[in-house]
């Protein structure tokens, strides 16, 4: 979808370059900026996505937990 907008001239020449630097179209760079963004300020929808993957992977720190205090009680003296 084409959309025309207004930016600072400095926030353009900034994006120009680290598109070009990127090896990135324009379109691309703001698009994925713009994905950012949105994502940031979107918690809800962040946090749906990372409870759809806890649906289907289970909880990962599950094994870290048990794995981290089996090494700590073997630490400890008793």
């Amino acid at each position: 979808m084409k959309t025309v907008i207004s930016l600072p001239k400095d926030v353009f020449e900034k994006a120009e370059r680290l598109a070009i630097k990127a090896g990135k179209s324009r379109s691309q760079l703001y698009s994925e900026a713009l994905r950012e963004y949105v994502a940031r300020h979107s918690p809800d929808e962040v946090t749906e996505a990372l409870d759809r993957i806890i649906e289907e992977h289970g909880q990962p720190e599950e094994r870290f937990v048990t794995v981290a205090s089996a090494k700590t009680l073997a630490l400890v003296e008793w």
